[in-house]
C-alpha cells in the first residue's frame, strides 16, 4: 500500500449551503456535502476512486499543487 497526499480547495456555495471539495492536482477529484466532516469523508473516498483508476506512472506524473494566491482586480 502507498501513500499520497493532496491538498482540496474547500468552498461553501451560497445559494445550497453546501460545502464543495476540489482537487486541484487530481483531475475529476471534486465532491459536496452538508458538513466539514461528511465531506473530509467524501473527499477521501473520491481520492481513492480516482487513483484506483490511474497507473503508477500516471501518477508519479500528476501536477504539484502550489497553493491559491489572491488576486485583486479592478473593473
Amino acid at each position: 500500500m502507498r501513500h499520497y497526499q493532496f491538498s482540496a480547495q474547500i468552498e461553501r456555495d451560497r445559494e445550497t449551503g453546501m460545502y464543495v471539495a476540489f482537487v486541484p492536482s487530481l483531475p475529476g477529484a471534486h465532491t459536496q456535502a452538508a458538513t466539514l466532516d461528511e465531506l473530509q469523508i467524501n473527499i477521501k473516498e473520491v481520492i481513492e476512486l480516482c487513483l484506483e483508476e490511474l497507473t503508477d506512472e500516471e501518477i508519479a506524473g500528476l501536477p504539484e499543487y502550489i497553493g491559491m494566491q489572491q488576486i485583486a482586480v479592478d473593473v
